[in-house]
Parts: structure tokens; sequence; C-alpha cells
């Protein structure tokens, strides 16, 4: 109702313009005929005549009404020009302020949620830079000022900003009009002051910005490369350091687009998610689930068997799992596509030039218009007090280690409870280890909502693990061949034996080495990049695990389009990275998989939400495969249809998740799920069985009462 008024107001006030016949009054001749009386009636009240003058015009700027020209003019006519000026500078951004105003009462939110994901990139553009657009079109008056009002009121910016900004970018035009309204008894039509002249000289002000903008970054440029000396020409369109998922993803494009580019890698080809991260551990946990299911087949109706386990063979399997996926990433698949691969160790010596060491100590040096560094990250290790004599492993060297042993290590102490840890946890501990896994937190999985990592802390509880939360590791001791880690709990101090300890307390970015000081790259934990990943010099790209912030292999896979066409066509266009539909899996059983928000952290951002939860225990696939265990939870909008996040834990929730990331970014909500046809009985039903639930509870009550008579009534 508030709204309908505020829309009535400005309705009513036009009708009474035109109906009063204002709008034929308000010509030239009409405005010289009356200047004497206004004249006479300025002369006696002129604080009257001034706040009058001001309402009116304030009128006519907000509602967009004919004659704003001319009423400038009469202001200089009554007022002169420096009074002139102050009145109708202040009431024109008054106007503005207002037209703003109701346009964003009446219309944002509508607009926002209609449009919400295209409007992402406008809001962020305005956050950043609003000031200085506004302050361009307030300058050109081929755009005409209404509607600058009416859109700027649909976006983020702030009213006082707006204000400010159309007071100082309008008063360029408000003293020529004023200026010209002294002489109006000697002006005879009006396009003489809109003169193609005086539109082309706005124009060019309104450029000037822009000219501004670009001569200020051109002058940043020249500061930044300054001290080096660009080539006359250029040995490669582009050099990538760093062969993980990033760097190969970027260099086949690259070669797609048929750009001369070369790949440097100082190890393995595939980088960390090949040899030491995804590839083995997946590997190493599908044994491990089977090795359980073997000893549970009772479960599905068979005899269990606990023979010993053969962990050679398995470690070997790993190995082989390796080997076929490594075809993929090699040397000669690469250089098939068209891709020049160095093996050898990359240092950056200029903006243009990457000195390669290779293999057999030989350098070589490259130019090249773009450089990307996608070095990757490596285990952290804590500084704990002994540890160095603990013979620890990490994610990255377990494998070799694992692979030396006939038998499962005894006593396992995995230090971290995120994702890493939580994974290798639960299958030494399947595979016959005795684990006991150590984080200083509340939880593990502590990314997740709480609930989740009570189940996942339960599933790891029920295989066995010592799941030790709020217990912080203080020292590592060794006593002749026994190895004991200290950790502190309540206060009091507990000593943890163990054979084998594993560091999984995250990654960090590989920065040294490859000359980003030399060069005065900004470095924190990461590599320091804008939205296109562009470093310090705009040339030299980052991405991947070394700029963060996703540690995925798809999130690195997904930065390197980026990095490659930007560096290949960015002279041309930019392409900001696209984070808002980022998923990711952690690989336990069952398997936890989310998308977008979770309760926490919408808690955390003050955004409302809804809950729609579909239990895995009535999907009939998974009370027919033994695992009917887990949930689909998503997060919409309150009264809508639009996912903001959802979690699966469940069997394939990894690959369930797919089809909320699909429909998260392509704008797609609850009823087109549950309107598309889910082959029965898969484990997919879940997800439209999860949009069945919403439908259920916002079927409209009224409409199913009138639904009931209407078929009382058919039934006669």
């Amino acid at each position: 109702m508030k709204r309908i008024l505020a829309l009535m107001l400005p309705v009513a006030v036009v009708g009474i313009y035109y109906g009063a016949g204002l709008d034929q009054r308000l010509t030239l001749e009409g405005i010289k005929s009356s200047l004497q009386a206004f004249s006479d009636w300025n002369a006696k009240a002129p604080a009257l005549v001034a706040a009058a003058y001001f309402l009116g015009y304030m009128s006519l700027s907000a509602l967009a009404l004919p004659g704003a020209a001319l009423i400038t003019l009469v202001a200089g006519a009554l007022f002169g020009v420096v009074r002139g000026t102050l009145i109708v500078s202040f009431a024109s951004s008054s106007g503005a302020l207002l037209a703003f105003l109701v346009s964003r009462y009446l219309l944002r939110d509508f607009v926002q949620q209609r449009f919400d994901e295209r409007l992402k990139t406008i809001n962020a553009g305005i956050a950043k830079d609003g000031p200085f657009y506004l302050f361009t079109l307030r300058l050109v008056p081929l755009v005409p000022f209404f509607i600058i009002n009416l859109l700027m009121g649909l976006t983020s910016m702030r009213p006082w900003t707006f204000y400010w900004v159309s007071q100082i970018g309008m008063l360029a035009g408000t003293v020529v009009y004023v200026n010209a309204g002294t002489q109006l008894a000697q002006i005879d039509h009006l396009s003489g002051l809109l003169s193609p002249g005086l539109l082309l000289s706005f124009t060019l002000l309104g450029i000037f910005p822009w000219l501004t903008k670009l001569g200020l970054n051109l002058w940043q440029r020249r500061r930044i490369y300054g001290r080096w000396k660009c080539p006359a020409r250029f040995d490669r369109n582009i050099v990538v350091i760093g062969a993980g998922a990033a760097g190969l993803v970027t260099s086949y494009i690259a070669a797609a687009v048929k750009a001369k580019v070369t790949l440097v890698e100082a190890g393995k080809m595939g980088g960390d998610c090949l040899n030491y991260g995804c590839v083995p551990s997946k590997a190493l946990i599908r044994s491990a689930k089977l090795a359980h299911q073997i000893r549970h087949a009772d479960h599905y109706g068979l005899t269990p068997s606990v023979h010993e386990l053969p962990f050679q063979h398995v470690m070997a399997r790993v190995r082989e799992v390796i080997r076929t996926v490594a075809p993929h990433d090699s040397v000669e698949r690469y250089t098939g596509l068209g891709v020049e691969v160095w093996q050898g160790y990359a240092r950056i010596v200029d903006p243009w030039t990457v000195e390669v060491t290779l293999k057999d100590g030989e350098k070589r040096r490259l130019t090249t218009r773009s450089i990307v560094i996608a070095t990757g990250a490596k285990p952290f290790v804590p500084l704990l007090p002994g540890i160095e004599n603990s013979d620890y492993v990490t994610s990255d060297t377990l494998w070799e280690e694992f692979a030396k042993r006939d038998t499962p290590p005894g006593r396992v102490v995995v230090l971290g409870g995120g994702p890493i840890g939580t994974e290798l946890a639960q299958a030494l501990a399947r595979l016959g280890s005795e684990v006991t896994q150590v984080e200083k937190g509340d939880r593990i999985l502590a990314r997740e909502d709480a609930e989740v990592s009570d189940l996942a802390r339960q599933a790891l509880e029920q295989n066995g693990v010592q799941v030790l939360t709020a217990h912080s590791a203080l020292r590592c001791e060794r006593v002749d061949d026994q190895k004991y880690l200290v950790v502190s709990h309540q206060g009091q101090e507990k000593i943890i034996p163990f054979d084998v300890l594993i560091c999984a307390v995250g990654r960090v970015a590989r920065l040294e080495g490859y000359g980003l000081e030399e060069l005065g790259i900004p470095v924190e934990r990461t590599v320091t990049t804008n939205d296109y990943l562009e470093t310090l010099y705009p040339n030299i790209y980052a991405a991947g695990d070394v700029v963060g912030p996703y540690q995925f292999t798809h999130m690195a896979a997904h930065q390197a389009w980026y990095a490659a066409v930007n560096g290949l066509f960015g002279s041309v266009r930019k392409f900001k990275v696209d984070y808002r539909v980022v998923p990711w899996t952690t690989f336990i059983d069952p398997e936890v998989a989310r998308v977008g928000l979770n309760e926490q952290e919408a808690k955390a951002q003050g955004i409302a939400y809804e809950v729609t939860r579909y239990g895995l225990d009535d999907l009939d696939r998974a009370i027919a495969d033994g695992a009917a265990h887990g949930f689909v939870k998503v997060l919409t909008v309150p009264g809508k249809d639009k996912i903001l996040g959802v979690t699966l834990v469940g069997e394939h929730a990894g690959d369930l998740i797919a089809e909320f990331v699909l429909a998260m970014k392509w704008g797609l909500g609850l009823n087109k799920i549950l309107s598309t046809i889910h082959t029965y009985p898969t484990w997919a039903e879940a997800n439209r069985y999860a949009a069945g639930e919403w439908k259920r509870a916002h079927v409209s009550r009224p409409i199913l009462v009138w639904l009931e008579y209407f078929h009382d009534w058919r039934r006669g």
C-alpha cells in the first residue's frame, strides 16, 4: 500500500502539471513576457521567490517534466550568475536525488530479485567505480539525466554518493545555462543554446575523465615497467610455469588458439593432483572401501571375510592407477597438442623474460608476451619441537614411504581435521591401521555445518578412528625407537604413541625460486592478483593453488581459462574470474559435497534463507544399495525456489552435486529440477525429491481449499 501511495503522488503532480496547462506556459515567449512580473515579485520578496523557484525546479527535475532548460535561464535573469547557479545546482541535485530514491523504493527490490545473477557484475562495477561512471554521464547532456537517476536508483550506490557526484557533475552545464539566462531578453530561440558545437563541447568534457583515466593507467604502466626494457620481438606468446592442472589447461587453451606456448615443469607432469593428491588418494580410498565391504559382507547378504589385507598389492594398484592416468598429462600428449614442453627450473628475469635451467644444467632464455605462474602448493609442516626427528610424512611423501611396506602401518596419527586428513584417516583405518586424528579446533571439517561435521566424525569413529578434537599438538618426542606426539586438551597434556605421523594441516603456495621477489611481485600466503588474475605486472598472471582462494583441481582448471584468455587477448578484452558457483567434495564414506552457501555461512553473512531437507533413508536406490544414510539440504531464498547453496551427504554425493551446480550457474530453480525426468531407480532422484519437498512446503493452502470445493462440485 505504501508503494502504491508513493507512486500515486508523482502521477498526481504530473497530472496537475499538464491539467493546469503549465506545459503550454513554459515556452520561451511565455517566460519572456512574464519576466518583468517575476522580477518585481523577486524585488519585493526575494527569499520567498527563491524558495518557490527551488521547489518548482526540484519538482521538474525529479519528474523529468519539460521546461527545465527554460527555468534554468530564468534563474540567471532573476538571481544573477552566482546566486542563480547555487539555487539551480542544489535544486537540480535534490530533484535528481528524489527521483533516485523513488526508483530505489519502488523498483529496486523487484529488479534485483528478478535479475540478481545478471546484476552482480554491474553492482560490483558500481561499488568499485560508480562515482566515476556517474560523473562522466553527468557531463554528457546527450544522456537524459532522468534515465540516469532511475537507473542509478536500481544499483547499490549510496544516496549521499549519488548526490554529491551529481552536484559536481552537473555544475558545468548549470553555469553555462544560468549565465545565458542573464541575457534572456536577447535570446530568440533555444537552438542557440543547444547548438551542435555546445553539445560536442559537453560530450568532449564527458570523455575527458576517460582520457584522464587512460592517461593514469599508461603512467602507472610506465612506472611499473619503467626499469625494464621491453623486447622489440618475442619468442613466445605465452610461457607457463608449472604443469599441474592450471598450467596444463592454460597451455592447452593457448595451443588450441594457435598461440606459441612453452610449458616449463621442474618435477613430474600432472603436478600434485596426479602424482600425490587426487588420483592416488582416490585409488587408496576405493581399495579401503572395498576392504571394509568385504569385512562387512553380511550387510549385503554375503559371508564376511577377515583375511589379512595385502597392503603391498594395494599400494601397487595405487601406482598402477597413476601410471594409467599419467599419459593424459604427459609430455608426449601435450607436445602432440602443439605445446612446447621444457623440463627444468624456471625463473622470471624481467616481465617478458623467463630463464630456464634444464635438467642437464644448460640455461636458456625465452622472451614472451605473457607469463602464467602455475607453480601449485605444497603441504604445510607445523614447527613443532622435535618434528624433524619424527620421520613424519605428508600427503605428498606418504605414497613413496607406504610403497615400501608389506603391511599397513600399525599406529598412525593424522595431524589435521580438514578434508585431506579426514580422508586419509578413514582410508587407513579401513586398511587395518590404528588411527588417531588430532584436530585443534572444536570439530573436523570446520567449513561444513556442525551436523555435517558430526556425521563425518561418527562415520570415522565407526571405522575405528579415534577423533580428538580441541587437542593442540605441542611437540614430538622420541625415546629409543618409540615415537610420541604430545598434545594439550583442557590444560592437560596427553601422550599419543605412533609409528607414522601424517601432517595434513593444510597447504601453502610454492613461491620461492621463481624470481617473484626480484621483480617485487607482492606475495603473502599466495601470489597477489586482481580480478583478472594479473599480478603487479599486467602481463604476468597466476592461476591455481599458488593464487587461491580455493585449492581444488577443478578451480585451477577454471582459473586457467581466464589466465590463458586474458594473457593472450587481454589487450582486446579481459574477463574477471567467476567465483559464484564453486563445488567441492570430501571423499570420505559417506561423501560430503557442497556448492554455494551452507547454514553457518548464511548466518555469518546475514543472508535470509529457507532450508529444505530430504533424507536418503527414504530413497529406493539407497535402500537397495545398503547405503540409506545421509541427506540433501538445500538453502533457498525465502518464499522462492532460487538456490543459495546445497549440502549433500551420502554415497555419490560428489556426482549428485553436479545437477545443483548447473542449476545455480544458469539461474535454474528447484521447480525446474522437479519438472525434469530422473531415471528410476537412481541416486539422482534424491535431487528431484528434495525439490519436491520444497514444492510441498510452498503449496498455497487457500488454493487447495478451493480445489477441494471444485472437486466436490465436480462429483455432484
